[in-house]
């Protein structure tokens, strides 16, 4: 029997320049006495964290700041931040102010400090024990600096486990934050290949949840079974066509001038769509290439993140991303194309459309050619495909269901895009 139901869950949301200095009213009105705002070094150094824990403290609120988030976390930095919450605390709520890095943090943080247990007791299956929380969590404001996570609005919290050399994550609907706060003017200082690299990422949400197993062909769940990645569905579809419609026209631009604010903005409309959108309908075989290519890196080094070997995440969804939706592209030519011309109109029709389009914006917004030139050859198509295939939670999502030689294949010819 058949799937008749699906799901879709949300924060509350407030949108808009400025949004960011009325948190110390949201945190108020939920009785907030005390609060631990959650950033990174670099986030910290604009001066936006300040700013926000300033206008957060006028409401007569002690705000405590952790400003030690790791860019892609670890299950040792992870530990690290929930050891400085466990000894700083207690807590009424938890604030994060930055990247997918700081909300994902904040995440893990707000779970190990309000449950018991150690970190892999509830990373997910097959990696960790997939435990669920036992007690409630405390109020998260999600306060996102770049555009492109979608983390704000998402049920999941994604690290690295260093020993395994493998990207996972913790998934469960008590991680999604209670209210997002999306403030365009945080992003201002954003450079260029991490708004590029992180529209991607926007862009890769809209694209495999559009594309996403539809949740009526999933096997009937009872309601204890049900997870927050659902399939498409009608209400997640709405979010992800907005999604795609608003990056076609501003993507760009917003990588060409970091100031524009207008389009900064519709960024970070389109990432908050993205992630209404994907975070209820899920991700697929990007999202499942990416955690090995990320957490297998050897030497790579972007421009405008920490001097560290690093693979961003929103370049690693994307070097795949093309090969990917050529092998999906039977399971439902139609809406391949559809999102195809969403992106580029006058994109010929058929298994190319999509990929072409990716690969030409790639180009367009300075990302490596492939896999290539961040660090990977042949040598390591085993291992990136061992990776992948331990995200089994992503691949279920997957309208198209690869084996091991169609993931082989996928990474192989995304070695070079161009």
């Amino acid at each position: 029997m058949n799937e008749t139901v699906f799901t879709y869950g949300a924060p509350a949301l407030k949108f808009g320049p400025g949004a960011a200095d009325e948190i110390g009213h949201d945190l108020a009105e939920r009785g907030v006495r005390r609060a631990l705002l959650v950033t990174d070094a670099g986030v910290a150094a604009t001066g936006g964290p300040a700013r926000v824990a300033e206008r957060i403290a006028t409401y007569d609120i002690a705000v405590t700041t952790y400003d030690e988030v790791h860019v892609e976390p670890t299950d040792a930095s992870l530990a690290h931040a929930i050891g400085f919450a466990r000894d700083a605390g207690p807590f009424d709520a938890i604030v994060a102010v930055g990247g997918g890095s700081a909300i994902d943090t904040a995440k893990a943080v707000n779970l190990l400090s309000t449950n018991p247990g150690e970190l892999m007791d509830y990373v997910n299956a097959p990696v960790g024990r997939a435990q669920a929380p036992t007690q409630p969590l405390l109020p998260l404001v999600a306060v996102p600096t770049t555009t492109g996570t979608g983390s704000e609005s998402t049920t999941i919290c994604v690290l690295d486990v260093l020993s395994l050399h493998v990207k996972t994550g913790i998934s469960h609907p008590a991680l999604r934050p209670t209210l997002a706060v999306v403030d365009p003017t945080l992003t201002l200082s954003q450079p260029a290949l991490v708004t590029a690299a992180a529209g991607m990422d926007i862009l890769c949400h809209a694209l495999e949840s559009w594309t996403a197993r539809w949740y009526a062909d999933f096997d009937a769940k009872r309601p204890e079974q049900r997870v927050p990645y659902c399939g498409a569905n009608p209400v997640a579809d709405l979010w992800s066509e907005r999604a795609l419609t608003l990056l076609a026209g501003v993507f760009r631009g917003a990588v060409a001038d970091g100031s524009d604010l207008v389009a900064r903005e519709q960024m970070a409309l389109a990432a908050t769509f993205a992630g209404l959108g994907f975070g209820n309908a899920g991700v697929h075989i990007p999202h499942a290439n990416a955690y090995p290519i990320a957490g297998r890196v050897r030497d790579y080094r972007p421009a405008g993140y920490p001097d560290e070997p690093l693979v961003p995440h929103g370049m690693a969804v994307a070097l795949t991303a093309p090969e990917a939706f050529r092998f999906t592209y039977d399971a439902d030519p139609d809406r391949h194309v559809r999102a195809a011309r969403l992106l580029d109109p006058s994109v010929e029709p058929g298994p190319d459309a999509l990929p072409t389009v990716l690969t030409t914006l790639m180009r367009d917004v300075g990302l490596p050619s492939g896999l290539a030139e961040v660090g990977y050859g042949e040598g390591d198509v085993d291992a990136l495909v061992a990776g992948a295939l331990q995200q089994q939670r992503l691949l279920a999502t997957a309208p198209r269901s690869p084996t091991d030689e169609d993931l082989a294949t996928i990474v192989r010819r995304s070695m070079e895009h161009w």
